[in-house]
């Protein structure tokens, strides 16, 4: 048996249950196997895979607060610090029903190589709570977050460990945690990213995530013989991520004809409105659907079906494994030629053997979402500089990022044989970062 396989089927057994992270280290490893059988001897006599795919420390935690009525509530609460070989753990708070310690666990590692390949001093981490903020009143929220951060503040700080947003964590959220973190430590100081602009925060973050799929698309398609004006995209999702990637598509020239979320989707044959959309989601706090009551010659559709929808591109950017082998197939029978992912993993293994199959263009999560990152590292340079970089700073320096993330990633696929596969491509360029800086720092 290969030292790749023997891992996997240790990951399995030793991490029973955890299906979103046995498919994340399989597809992960799987990818790796040209690097990793060309230096077997070294890597296991170091037990490299082993310590890759093993969390540096799972902090679980209750999370007791106090709703309107005066009951006491309990949540679960989680740090999965995976991996701090090239800095400080890095990488986004989920609060959502679905939070459980395997989805950590495969966000953790899938975050390892998505800040490697930043080229940042960055490591991986995540974190979240199966609490729902969704219906929460402002006080509730409040509430579960300083009751989140009494907890969590022990085990992170700007130097060893700084969290993010992620689903269901706003500026709202993040400002909550914020002046919990700073009464309890009496320091100001960038512990953590996606701050209000008044107390550290960076501008361009919003838009980091969505602008950046966007970009390496861009690049992408450049490099391909192609553009993206005058192309057709559909985008899941119409949350931050899909919100900016919208808007980012429509200022290069393209027309996104689709949004949705968790009950539906919207198609628009003219282009998506986005103001309409920003007013439903961003002030409101609505669903996707209210938006044919403002665009009559829009459709909604209840349920699954987006990716039904012809169109050039489809950047899915809702959830994990949204996308499975039906909706690749209905895809490219309709004319899609280039899929990139806005969520983590949200193409199942089956989807994303297709699309490459197939010929068609595929830029996994890893390489495609990592704008968000990315910016939130430059929000911790400029809170380590006490600076505030303008929006046009941090945009050019995310847009280089996204270059040289486009760069590496079809660099590594062509050394090892295997041009065009941006999977394998992002994989090994983040693997060779994270295991120079482990082998270099010895047994840790």
């Amino acid at each position: 048996m290969s030292y790749v396989d023997e891992v996997y089927e240790r990951v399995v057994k030793q991490n029973p249950g955890e299906a979103e992270f046995h498919q994340a280290v399989k597809e992960v490893l799987d990818s790796l196997r040209l690097v990793i059988d060309a230096n077997e001897e070294k890597y296991r006599k170091m037990a490299l895979l082993e310590r890759l795919v093993e969390p540096e420390r799972v902090i679980s935690f209750r999370i007791p607060w106090v709703d309107d009525n005066g009951q006491v509530q309990v949540n679960k609460g989680y740090r999965v610090q995976f991996n701090s070989a090239i800095g400080p753990y890095k990488g986004g708070l989920r609060l959502h029903p679905s939070v459980n310690q395997g989805i950590l666990k495969f966000l953790g590692f899938e975050q390892v190589f998505k800040n490697s390949l930043t080229g940042l001093p960055i490591g991986g981490g995540k974190g979240g709570s199966n609490f729902d903020p969704k219906g929460k009143s402002d006080r509730e929220v409040m509430a579960f977050c300083q009751s989140f951060m009494t907890e969590l503040y022990k085990y992170i700080g700007a130097d060893q460990d700084v969290p993010a947003g992620d689903i269901g964590v706003g500026a709202r959220e993040i400002g909550y945690m914020y002046g919990q973190y700073k009464r309890l430590t009496g320091l100001y100081e960038g512990v953590l990213t996606g701050k209000g602009l008044t107390y550290g925060g960076s501008l361009a973050r919003t838009q980091a995530t969505g602008y950046g799929l966007v970009y390496i698309v861009d690049e992408m398609l450049k490099h391909n013989g192609n553009e993206l004006a005058g192309k057709t995209v559909v985008v899941s999702g119409s949350g931050n991520v899909a919100i900016y990637a919208t808007e980012k598509a429509q200022q290069l020239g393209a027309r996104v004809v689709a949004l949705s979320d968790s009950n539906g989707y919207i198609y628009d044959k003219d282009g998506i409105k986005l103001d309409i959309v920003k007013d439903i989601k961003e002030v409101r706090r609505g669903r996707i659907k209210e938006y044919v009551d403002a665009v009559p010659t829009a459709v909604y559709t209840e349920g699954k079906g987006i990716w039904s929808i012809p169109c050039d591109i489809a950047l899915p950017c809702a959830t994990q494994n949204e996308l499975n082998l039906d909706d690749a197939k209905a895809l490219k029978a309709n004319g899609c030629f280039a899929v990139a992912e806005g969520a983590n993993m949200p193409s199942t293994r089956e989807a994303t053997d297709f699309f490459q199959e197939n010929g068609m263009m595929f830029m996994p999560g890893k390489a495609a979402n990592a704008g968000g990152v990315a910016t939130s590292a430059l929000e911790m340079s400029q809170n380590s500089l006490r600076l505030s970089w303008s929006f046009e700073e941090v945009d050019e320096k995310l847009h280089g990022i996204m270059v040289g993330i486009y760069a590496k990633a079809a660099d590594a696929a062509e050394r090892y044989g295997v041009k065009g596969n941006y999977v394998a491509g992002a994989n090994i360029a983040g693997f060779e970062k994270v295991v120079e800086a482990m082998m270099a720092q010895g047994v840790v």
